[in-house]
């Protein structure tokens, strides 16, 4: 069984987010009860080397995880990485209790089909005991996770060709989940808080919606801020270079931001609208106490503020690293830029202290 919720201690591990357009890396360090942020580094994917949170070209990752590698410094050599949510299928199932590891994961071995729509061959698994089953005192709740290989795999070569090892392949959900802890003690959000994390990145947004710490709900739906690019590249006839630089630097013409950029945001505030919509149709919930953005197109000017105007709830920007201390070798504006985008690849550079 490979690492899906990986169980592995006691390595240092780089947090490595191979996202729609970028791969983003990071390194922390834990001394005295503080993070400490010691490497990062974010670069750009090749035009459709990963595609809706597939690796097509591996060797165009290999070169991007290269690439932060080199301009990260770092020494360390192991790796979490995740695959997304909607690769990977869970189920909670009762076991007995008093199982060591080996007989569990024989008997799920055995009995996975049971629970897998796909060819066992064609799968990896892992399980996680969370508790004692609520159901029957003699039984355990398991958590089972399953991924296709070839969903594996391709990350697996990629951070292989780039002469790293893989340690652990985490889901995204979770990694999120794990960040998350560090933002609810910054936004003095209570523990049975209801919080909604709008992750908006270049191609898709995923929406999060947690209790307790505990991820209840997750969707993702093809949205993001390409979509604003895309607009910027037709308008002005721009190619894709120039107009990411535009988005992100300025200097377009005086139109951009009242018929580009204000009806964009008013789509990024339907969107989150919309996500949060559909938990609420598919659950007892209809509303939540805070909303969360993070990825890249969480830190647009006036957003936040739009967000929280037209739907009425508190919203913040994440920020994973408000409460760390930051390497000297460590740009700290270019972190605190990128702060929202690394939700996933803080949460799994956490997996070195679990």
């Amino acid at each position: 069984m490979l690492g899906l919720l990986g169980k592995r201690k006691g390595t240092q591990l780089l947090g490595l987010d191979i996202s729609s357009t970028t791969v983003k890396l990071l390194e922390l360090s834990y001394t005295g009860g503080k993070y400490r942020v010691e490497s990062y580094a974010v670069a750009s994917l090749p035009q459709d080397a990963v595609i809706e949170k597939s690796v097509n070209d591996v060797e165009g990752v290999a070169n991007a995880i290269r690439s932060v590698v080199a301009h990260s410094r770092t020494k360390l050599k192991s790796v979490a990485a995740a695959v997304a949510g909607s690769s990977v299928i869970t189920k909670m199932i009762d076991m007995p209790e008093g199982l060591s590891d080996d007989d569990m994961e024989a008997q799920l071995a055995n009995e996975a089909d049971q629970y897998i729509p796909y060819p066992l061959d064609e799968v990896a698994l892992d399980f996680e005991v969370q508790g004692p089953s609520p159901e029957r005192d003699d039984m355990v709740e398991v958590l089972l996770a399953a991924c296709r290989r070839e969903t594996i795999d391709a990350r697996v070569n990629a951070i292989e060709a780039a002469e790293l090892t893989p340690k652990i392949m985490d889901v995204e959900a979770y990694a999120m989940e794990r960040a998350f802890f560090l933002l609810q003690s910054q936004l003095d959000l209570d523990a049975d808080s209801t919080v909604a994390v709008v992750d908006i990145g270049a191609t898709m947004t995923t929406l999060s919606v947690l209790n307790n710490g505990q991820t209840l709900y997750t969707r993702e739906q093809l949205f993001g801020g390409k979509q604003l690019t895309d607009e910027i590249m037709r308008r002005y006839g721009l190619p894709l270079e120039e107009a990411g630089l535009a988005k992100k630097q300025g200097g377009l013409p005086d139109d951009y931001e009242p018929e580009v950029l204000e009806p964009f945001k008013e789509a990024v505030v339907q969107q989150v609208a919309r996500s949060l919509q559909f938990f609420f149709s598919s659950s007892q919930y209809n509303d939540v106490d805070h909303i969360i953005l993070a990825g890249g197109v969480a830190s647009m000017d006036g957003l936040e503020s739009l967000v929280q105007e037209k739907l009425g709830t508190p919203t913040a920007v994440a920020n994973p690293f408000a409460s760390m201390s930051i390497s000297p070798r460590v740009n700290a504006v270019a972190l605190g830029s990128d702060a929202p985008a690394m939700m996933i690849a803080c949460g799994l550079a956490l997996r070195s202290f679990d």
